[in-house]
């Protein structure tokens, strides 16, 4: 990417790339947890803690044995569900069931989230680890259910997780998404590798107040290995910033 300008100010806590670079994209895909909430509201952590439960149960482990059995499958598979299912043949249903059952009451309603989501040019989609169900809550629960045109969920991926690039070529099998038209949001580097690769517009959701430590990290690997784009802690004012450059 070339040129470069500083951001107008709602923008600062995004890389000094020129957002013009947005300019054609006709799809914005959105990952859902730790990406469309903030890290810090502490739902993940309870789908964690439903997992470990879940593995604990099953293989009749202490948690922490479990919880180190869940990390395990995590690194290996892509998911615990992916490990569980290789190694036990376990229902995925009900493990999704399971996982899932969670107090959504720490989400708040996100008003500048949706006004942002809903000014962007062309079509919408979150496109998760997790299961429609879920999505459909979280959405629910942030108020930004009406901007999305769809979910592409695990089980519409087969129960392949990303990052694995059949699970995006599905989903732009299914979506007739243009790869180098589209921007995917995610808050794991390695989710965005075979996106960049494809040709989209990357950015790298972090936790609030982390973006610069993650920028050093970031600005020191040659651009042509980083699969990122942008790095940015504020979701909404980032893309605020995108809509005043279109």
């Amino acid at each position: 990417m070339t040129g470069k300008k500083t951001l107008p100010r709602e923008g600062r806590h995004a890389h000094t790339q020129d957002l013009r670079v947005f300019k054609g994209v006709e799809a914005w895909v959105f990952d859902l947890d730790n990406t469309l909430y903030p890290a810090e509201t502490d739902l993940f952590k309870q789908i964690n803690n439903q997992i470990a439960d879940y593995v604990a149960k099953l293989l009749d482990l202490e948690r922490e044995e479990a919880m180190a059995r869940q990390k395990a499958y995590y690194h290996q598979y892509g998911t615990t569900l992916r490990g569980l299912m290789m190694e036990h043949d376990i229902d995925p249903d009900d493990f999704l069931r399971h996982a899932h059952d969670i107090d959504y009451s720490n989400i708040t309603p996100n008003p500048d989230l949706g006004e942002a989501i809903a000014g962007l040019p062309g079509r919408k989609f979150i496109f998760t680890n997790g299961d429609r169900p879920h999505a459909e809550r979280t959405a629910a629960a942030l108020g930004i259910t009406d901007h999305f045109e769809d979910i592409f969920d695990i089980v519409a991926a087969d129960l392949m997780p990303k990052p694995n690039r059949e699970t995006y070529e599905m989903f732009l099998k299914r979506t007739g998404v243009s790869p180098v038209r589209a921007a995917m949001f995610e808050d794991l580097q390695k989710n965005l590798a075979v996106p960049h690769r494809l040709g989209m517009r990357t950015i790298l959701i972090v936790p609030k107040g982390t973006r610069d430590v993650f920028q050093e990290s970031w600005d020191l690997e040659r651009e042509d290995e980083s699969p990122v784009d942008f790095v940015t802690d504020d979701l909404a004012g980032f893309l605020k910033a995108v809509n005043g450059t279109l």
